[in-house]
C-alpha cells in the first residue's frame, strides 16, 4: 500500500499561515505537498514580512496581485528536503533562497529576459501561490539560488528585496566616482546602499526623514546622511528612491542633475504627486522604474551575498516565532523595525 509522503529529518507537526480573507489570519497545521516532475521541497528557515504582506493581511493589495485564501511570504530562505522527477538529486540539502515570479519562460518579455513582466497571467509566491510563512514549501526547483554551504540562512531571507534593488541598481549602472543618492533608510534603501556602495561611488548619500537611521546607514556604506536633502541645493548622478511615499518619487527626481538618471522602486498608496514631463525634457533625465526582480537581479544579490559584498544580518530588528505572527506584523507597523523575521 502506498505510504502518504512526509518530508524528511524530524517531523514537529509542520505548522503554516493561513490569511484567509482580509483581517483573518491563522496559524494551523500543514501538510508539505510533495515535489512533483521540475518541483522542490524546501523547509523554510526564515521568512521576512514586508510592506506588501501587510497589505495582503489588510486587503489593500490591489485585487489581481493576491488570491484568498492565501499563505503569505515571498522573502525566504531554507534547505531542500526532497526534489521530484526531473531535478538534479544532488540539490537536496543544499542552502537556497528562491525567485516569486512563477513566469511562463515563453513569452517575449520571459525571453528577453524580464521574467518579473511575463505577460501570461500574475502568479507569486506568498500572493497567488502558497509562500514560506511555513514549515515548507514546493516549489519550481528552476527558481531556487544554490547558496555557499556556510551562508548565514537568517541573513539570506532578505536576498528577496535584495534582488529588487539589485535590478534597480543594475538600470542606473553607477560607476566609480559618481555621486549618488538613495532616498528612504527601510530595508530596501539599506540594501541598495551596500550594493551601490560596493561599486565606490565618489559620494553615496542616504536620506530619510529618521535621523536615527544614519548610524545603519553609514554602516551600510554611506558617506554622507541628511533628514533636509533641498538644502543643500546638491544635485546627484543618479538617485535611488526606494520609500515608496507619495513625494519620494517627485523628490528623487529633483535631486537629479541635468543629464543624470533616477530610478524609482516604490509603490506610493494615495493620491500622485505629478511630477513634469517639462521638467524631465529640458533636463534630459532618464527615469527607470522597477517591479520586482528578473532573474539577473538574483543573480548579482545572490554572487554579492555570496561574496561578502552584501550582508543584510544588521537589518534584522526582531524575529518571531511562527504562532506569533499577530506580534511580528504589529511590529513592522509600528515602524520602529528595519526587518521584521518569522521563524517558522
Amino acid at each position: 500500500m502506498p505510504q502518504p509522503f512526509s518530508p524528511s529529518g524530524p517531523l514537529m507537526s509542520p505548522r503554516a499561515v493561513y490569511v484567509d480573507a482580509p483581517g483573518q489570519v491563522r496559524v494551523a497545521e500543514m501538510a508539505p505537498r510533495e515535489p512533483g516532475p521540475g518541483e522542490a521541497l524546501v523547509r523554510v528557515a526564515w521568512a521576512g514580512i514586508c510592506g506588501s504582506d501587510l497589505e495582503v493581511v489588510a486587503g489593500t493589495r490591489p485585487a489581481p496581485y493576491v488570491s484568498y485564501p492565501v499563505t503569505p511570504g515571498h522573502e525566504w530562505s531554507g534547505t531542500v528536503d526532497s526534489v521530484g522527477p526531473d531535478v538534479a538529486p544532488g540539490l537536496v540539502g543544499k542552502k537556497v533562497v528562491g525567485e516569486g515570479f512563477r513566469s511562463c519562460l515563453r513569452c517575449d518579455a520571459c525571453r528577453s529576459g524580464d521574467t518579473n513582466l511575463c505577460v501570461s497571467g500574475y502568479a507569486e509566491t506568498g500572493f497567488t501561490d502558497p509562500g514560506a510563512w511555513a514549515g515548507y514549501l514546493t516549489l519550481p526547483a528552476r527558481l531556487l539560488h544554490v547558496l555557499p554551504d556556510a551562508a548565514d540562512l537568517r541573513a539570506a531571507a532578505a536576498l528577496e528585496p535584495a534582488a529588487c534593488v539589485a535590478a534597480a541598481c543594475l538600470k542606473i549602472a553607477v560607476q566609480p566616482g559618481e555621486r549618488v543618492a538613495v532616498v528612504g533608510a527601510g530595508t530596501l534603501g539599506l540594501l541598495a546602499t551596500q550594493l551601490l556602495a560596493a561599486v565606490y561611488p565618489g559620494a553615496l548619500t542616504v536620506i530619510d526623514r529618521r535621523a536615527e537611521r544614519e548610524p545603519l546607514a553609514r554602516l551600510c556604506g554611506a558617506t554622507h546622511f541628511t533628514t533636509h536633502p533641498t538644502d543643500s541645493g546638491a544635485r546627484y548622478d543618479a538617485v535611488l528612491e526606494a520609500a515608496g511615499g507619495t513625494a519620494t518619487a517627485r523628490l528623487a527626481i529633483g535631486l537629479v542633475r541635468r543629464g543624470g538618471r533616477a530610478v524609482l522602486t516604490g509603490i506610493p498608496a494615495g493620491p500622485a504627486d505629478p511630477i513634469s514631463p517639462s521638467d524631465l525634457v529640458l533636463d534630459q533625465i532618464t527615469v527607470h522604474t522597477v517591479f520586482g526582480a528578473p532573474s539577473r537581479a538574483w543573480t548579482y544579490a545572490v554572487r554579492a551575498f555570496a561574496a561578502g559584498a552584501l550582508n543584510p544580518a544588521p537589518l534584522m530588528s526582531r524575529e518571531f516565532p511562527l504562532e506569533e505572527v499577530s506580534m511580528a506584523l504589529q511590529a513592522l507597523r509600528d515602524g520602529d523595525s528595519v526587518k521584521v523575521l518569522l521563524r517558522p
